[in-house]
């Protein structure tokens, strides 16, 4: 359907996910079909995609709420949900991956090894399926985004690349379709991710340039309200090339990872400070 679309030179917006859709999946839907028009046609894929999971994470335990998750397509308005299954997307004796050798080194891909192989092969060949015009991404995995866009630049993929606002909880934790593995005493500190990114930037903000003194400060401000929490990294980078930066400048960001027992909690935010040089 998408190529009948693209044949009528009409737009097609793309949607990947992995199912167990929660708002902020819906919100990336309705921006789809926004972005596509009343006679674009959207698509979403949902596919729990075994490369980007390594040997000690949660890929049996994925939440797969099939019915659910085509009811929230069908009310966002998505035209058709491209649903395939592991056999049909990895042979056997595969032997060819899709591979971005810098922007996804650090943050995630630092502490998840192989994980943006994973997400590197599984868009392009969706792409290679759906052949959309555009496609759409939350800005809560930032380096994802970033990933794609250098994958989509390197290998002159015709796919525009649209990076949605994070959607929060109402105390401001990111949602995530992990989120559910959190128990009720963990739920309660994850929020404070959020705050210390917020004191980050603030002190950034301050006019401080130094990176190691806001790590500090992000650092201390999570650790002081969820002692359930081991962190993953805080990290201050260029926003754009996500490359170490110092003295701090131009537009900052500020991106942080916590492990809690069965979840790990990610959040990021960018600064524009108008001290900064």
């Amino acid at each position: 359907m998408a190529r009948l679309a693209r044949a009528w030179k009409e737009t097609v917006a793309f949607v990947p996910t992995m199912g167990a859709l929660h708002d902020g999946h819906v919100s990336l839907l309705q921006r789809a079909r926004k972005l596509a028009g009343k006679r674009g046609t959207v698509v979403a894929s949902i596919f729990v995609n075994p490369l980007q999971f390594g040997p000690r994470e949660d890929f049996s335990r994925y939440p797969r709420p099939l019915a659910a998750d085509l009811a929230k397509c069908a009310a966002a308005g998505v035209d058709h949900v491209f649903l395939p299954r592991a056999v049909d997307m990895y042979a056997p004796d595969r032997s060819t991956f899709v591979d971005e050798e810098s922007v996804s080194l650090g943050l995630c891909g630092a502490s998840r090894p192989g994980h943006f192989r994973g997400v590197c092969t599984v868009v392009t060949k969706l792409f290679n399926l759906v052949r959309p015009d555009i496609a759409i991404f939350g800005r809560k995995d930032w380096q994802q985004v970033a990933v794609i866009r250098r994958m989509v630049r390197d290998l002159n993929q015709p796919v525009r690349i649209v990076a949605a606002p994070t959607h929060r909880e109402p105390d401001g934790l990111a949602m995530s379709s992990r989120n559910v593995n959190l128990t009720a005493a963990e739920r309660v500190e994850a929020p404070a991710l959020r705050r210390a990114l917020r004191a980050g930037a603030a002190c950034v903000r301050a006019g401080e340039t130094d990176p190691a003194v806001v790590i500090a400060l992000v650092r201390h401000t999570f650790e002081r309200s969820a002692p359930l929490a081991q962190i993953d990294y805080v990290e201050v980078l260029a926003a754009d090339s996500l490359d170490p930066i110092n003295p701090l400048r131009g537009t900052i960001l500020l991106a942080a990872a916590a492990f809690f027992s069965r979840a790990r909690v990610i959040d990021n935010l960018t600064v524009r400070p108008t001290l900064l040089k």
